[in-house]
């Protein structure tokens, strides 16, 4: 247990932070295309996080198999949320990453990084990430929009959003969300399962 508390606590290496940095950049090409067919549509927008949450896990779960150390996972939601703020997504989709993928780095980290079922909450916490901008939408609906009219979202759509958003939405997305990050885990685990035991991860 010491050797693996050790190595969970030393220092990220530049191999590490290539890595990071390339699986950052898988992770976000499968959330954005499990994410796509709804963000374009005004009604089925508020299930884009449970899109992009249904195919990612895998590549979470592998760049935590190749790393295994604290920041790692922060620091790839620190890009990600950079790369939703620049593309013209809500502040609060990109600071909803960033927030979760820290507190999920700090889950996984409690299991230094080795125990699947930690490593799958990790990821289904990272997930929620998503609906940073749709909390804020029914929170401040006018702020929101205003937001992202200036982001270049058509008024039609968002007039759309609002008349389609109601509590049961809201409490549908986050289910959706745990449902199918969950489910992502779970094949993610299963693929990889050599590369887990190689990795020291057990269940």
């Amino acid at each position: 247990m010491s050797n693996q508390v050790n190595s969970m606590n030393k220092g990220l290496t530049v191999k590490d932070l290539v890595t990071t940095g390339i699986f950052t950049a898988l992770l976000f090409v499968f959330v954005l295309v499990g994410g796509v067919f709804f963000a374009t549509n005004p009604v089925l927008t508020f299930f884009m996080p449970a899109g992009g949450g249904l195919l990612a896990g895998p590549i979470y779960l592998l760049l935590i198999a190749k790393v295994h150390k604290r920041w790692s996972l922060s620091i790839m939601g620190v890009i990600m949320g950079i790369i939703w703020f620049v593309t013209g997504m809500h502040w609060a989709f990109a600071l909803g990453y960033l927030i979760m993928a820290i507190v999920a780095d700090f889950v996984a980290g409690a299991g230094q990084y080795k125990s699947k079922k930690l490593n799958s909450l990790s990821y289904i916490l990272f997930s929620l990430g998503g609906t940073g901008s749709y909390i804020v939408f029914f929170v401040d609906p006018n702020g929101w929009a205003q937001t992202m009219l200036g982001n270049g979202t058509e008024q039609s759509y968002i007039d759309t959003m609002q008349a389609t958003a109601n509590t049961g939405i809201l409490i549908a997305m986050f289910v959706a969300v745990i449902i199918t990050s969950a489910i992502s885990a779970f094949v993610g685990c299963k693929m990889l399962k050599k590369q887990f035991e190689k990795a020291g991860i057990t269940a």
